[in-house]
């Protein structure tokens, strides 16, 4: 990190001393002319414990700042800082960070350092990412007081550190997914999973509670007893997570876009999928087809999911629903089962997104996914206490129904739909797609 050099500067206290000359000095001088030379004299004095107190503040010895590589947006990280001094008489040591906006809300960040002794001042810096991508922290500002306040010393460095901030697997990574996975039909021993598939796979003795229409008759009459028919659940199958990077899926849901939330709950599901023996592709657009990934077969190449994520753009257009999806019918050459993420705002930019997906619905099962709107919710149930809350309520409650008429006219396509809190999409996507499954609708 190269630096510049520390000047000795005034604090706030200093400055507060020198503001109190002036007044000292028209009171001596309506008083006492003859002693006009105090005033001047308070000043130097002054002037001169700033920079005596400058000076004991040390000079720098080492500045170690040690900053992630990677981090995962939306989940805490710390950023830690390590200075040492040649001289113990600092009272105050303050850091400022320039950094994206993307790791710091307004690009900035400051912490105060505490003397630890033999170890020097120690600083931890907790941050958040909020968006994905690569996040320079470019310069830092350092700032140290000298023992009674007066005077500091402070210089600016160049850091130059990048961060990448990368999708949040924090659900695939969940003891609660991790149990399920080990417990469940899809459990991290591969075997075969047998249940309500479609490719039969053997008789068993039939018991109370199973489904009747799974009796084999013949079979029954022959041994003179109960016997009905197991299915193997199709394997193999292909699912499509296509993200729409427009406009409003760019739109922040509790400080995080709706995008990266899309992308934390399909890449849980992916986890799930692959463990199950299906394969997973990703898919982004916006005005154009942008990230298309081929299909991923094995969970031991999950990252290559998580790195494609990654390179999904957020992007201040509209979605072109027909050209990508048509892109994207275009490549798949089974039947696959198509997860797409998108929001809408308007009713005429939903009719093209129905029609765009009315078409796939031919020949591949398709499943819409969307985040309930919780800030239109709560406009909506506000008490009318006065003329303004009424209409925004009555605008809110609006469009509340038209998000409900987009939904119910893709149900009626066939088009299965999730709509949760953004909280709760993550495991209303798991459940929707082992449904999906289990009905062997995909293969």
């Amino acid at each position: 990190m190269s630096l510049r050099s520390a000047p000795m500067v005034p604090t706030a206290r200093a400055a507060g001393l020198l503001a109190l000359a002036a007044p000292v000095a028209l009171v001596i001088g309506a008083t006492r002319p003859e002693a006009w030379v105090v005033a001047p004299v308070f000043g130097l004095a002054v002037l001169a414990l700033i920079a005596i107190d400058a000076l004991l503040a040390g000079r720098l010895g080492d500045l170690r700042i040690a900053v992630p590589a990677d981090v995962e947006v939306g989940e805490p990280a710390e950023l830690t800082a390590a200075l040492d001094l040649s001289a113990a008489w600092a009272s105050r040591v303050e850091l400022a960070l320039e950094c994206d906006p993307r790791l710091v809300p307004g690009g900035r960040a400051s912490l105060t350092l505490a003397n630890r002794g033999e170890e020097g001042w120690r600083g931890t810096l907790a941050f958040r990412p909020s968006r994905r991508g690569t996040g320079r922290i470019a310069r830092t500002w350092l700032r140290w007081t000298g023992p009674m306040g007066l005077g500091a010393r402070q210089f600016r460095g160049e850091l130059g550190r990048e961060v990448r901030v990368w999708p949040n697997i924090a659900a695939v990574r969940s003891p609660a997914l991790q149990t399920f996975l080990k417990d469940a039909q899809y459990g991290l021993i591969a075997r075969r999973i047998r249940g309500e598939g479609t490719q039969f796979e053997s008789l068993a003795e039939y018991e109370p509670g199973m489904d009747r229409r799974r009796i084999d008759w013949k079979s029954s009459a022959r041994h003179v007893h109960l016997y009905a028919k197991e299915y193997e659940t199709e394997r193999n199958n292909q699912i499509v997570f296509a993200f729409d990077c427009g406009q409003t899926m760019c739109e922040p849901i509790q400080g995080m876009p709706r995008l990266d939330r899309a992308v934390s709950a399909a890449l849980a599901t992916s986890y799930v999928a692959l463990k199950g023996g299906d394969r997973v592709s990703l898919f982004g657009f916006a005005a154009r087809p942008e990230v298309a990934t081929p299909f991923v077969t094995a969970s031991r190449d999950f990252h290559r999911l998580q790195r494609a994520a990654a390179g999904l753009e957020y992007r201040s257009e509209e979605p072109n629903f027909t050209l990508a999806l048509a892109t994207l019918a275009a490549r798949l050459q089974r039947r696959s089962l198509i997860v797409v993420f998108s929001d809408f705002t308007d009713p005429t930019s939903a009719q093209l997104m129905i029609e765009s997906i009315g078409r796939l619905v031919s020949r591949h099962v398709v499943l819409f996914v969307t985040m309930a709107d919780d800030e239109l919710e709560a406009i909506s149930g506000a008490a009318p206490d006065d003329l303004e809350t009424l209409s925004m309520a009555v605008s809110a409650d609006t469009l509340l129904r038209q998000r409900a008429l987009v939904t119910r006219r893709l149900q009626q396509l066939g088009v299965d739909v999730v709509e949760a809190p953004y909280h709760t999409i993550g495991t209303r996507l798991i459940d929707a797609y082992l449904e999906i499954k289990r009905s062997g609708a995909i293969g």
